[in-house]
């Protein structure tokens, strides 16, 4: 197929450089507008960029100027990496233009006519766009990703909410320094330290939760009914973010019972073919000391999410801990399997 030029909006961040990491030689997409900042508007992205990927910067994409932030003619799609005071006022502009905006910040998550979607979770939310486009008037669309721990929370136990019903959690993240973006944390707070609190990261994880689990009818999405307590923290890991999790559900689950159902756990064929998805979303790993950051963040190139320590819980019914990797399934690799999703259905 001939490939489909994209925008990443915000290309010199963390994100967005691995959106553009990632990108590289995508078998639908090719990166053919860069932007960033207004005072970086007509420099080469090659030229201003530091870049901070292990895999060299794409030329075809380092030769590219850096634009306003209004789309160029013949973008169909724009992957967002923006930060949210910014996407709020940018993100519709390319939508009212025409152009399917995927959104890895957090601007719209949360806005009723806006989908939020893990694709192996509920890629039926995007029926959403339907009544989104009817209210705001535009013929493109926003559609968001979550939070790079919800993204990994979520992707674990939605197959357990499927089968037994969550009604309760209680979650505790340690969250790698660069979900923080660049620079980030200074090292000098971090190093040898963890830092309890992450602004407003436990309010997006309670209300992300709630909308991912929810139910769709017609194109109006429902909360789910859960109580979520989250607690997050700030840790010297590089990439990677683990989530420990206690769980309480409708009907009595045993470790054996939830092993099983994440083990058999696979997404539908139209999510399961895209170019980013991987060939399994959960990985159980029965080895009583994993997942640990370091060695299972890159299971599925990234996009894997590894499930572990399933146990029983003497407070709830279950305990379990999960990895994600934050910059791939929780940022970058998200939004763009989110991009190939709308393009698989014609969105």
């Amino acid at each position: 197929m001939t490939r489909i030029p994209v925008a990443v909006l915000g290309a010199t961040g963390a994100v967005g450089q691995k959106c553009i990491a990632l990108l590289a030689g995508h078998p639908w997409f090719e990166v053919a507008q860069v932007v960033a900042s207004a005072e970086r508007i007509g420099l080469r992205y090659g030229e201003t960029v530091r870049w901070r990927e292990t895999t060299p910067l794409p030329a075809d994409v380092a030769s590219l100027t850096l634009s306003a932030a209004e789309p160029q003619p013949g973008i169909r799609i724009a992957i967002s990496a923006l930060d949210a005071s910014v996407a709020r006022d940018v993100e519709p502009l390319f939508a009212a233009a025409g152009v399917i905006v995927v959104s890895n910040a957090s601007a719209y998550r949360m806005a009723d006519d806006v989908p939020l979607v893990i694709p192996e979770v509920n890629a039926s939310h995007l029926r959403m766009v339907q009544r989104q486009r009817a209210t705001r008037g535009w013929t493109g669309a926003i559609v968001a990703n979550p939070n790079c721990s919800t993204a990994a929370f979520i992707t674990a136990v939605a197959p357990l909410h499927r089968e037994f019903g969550i009604r309760r959690a209680v979650v505790a993240t340690l969250q790698a320094a660069s979900g923080a973006g660049y620079p980030g944390v200074p090292s000098l707070d971090l190093v040898d330290n963890v830092i309890p609190h992450i602004g407003g990261e436990e309010e997006k994880i309670t209300a992300e939760c709630r909308k991912l689990l929810g139910d769709i009818d017609d194109d109006e999405a429902s909360a789910a009914n859960i109580d979520v307590s989250p607690m997050v923290h700030r840790v010297p890991v590089l990439d990677g973010h683990l989530v420990s999790a206690s769980l309480e559900f409708e009907r009595e689950v045993t470790p054996a019972g939830a092993t099983h159902v994440l083990q058999s756990f696979r997404a539908e064929d139209r999510v399961a073919h895209l170019p980013s998805s991987p060939e399994r979303v959960i990985e159980v790993d029965s080895r009583e000391d994993r997942p640990q950051p370091r060695l299972d963040r890159d299971r599925g190139r990234g996009m894997t999410v590894t499930v572990g320590r399933i146990r029983p819980c003497p407070v709830f019914h279950l305990r379990l801990v999960a990895l994600g990797h934050n910059l791939v399934r929780g940022a970058a690799g998200a939004a763009i399997q989110n991009a190939e999703l709308v393009t698989a259905v014609k969105l």
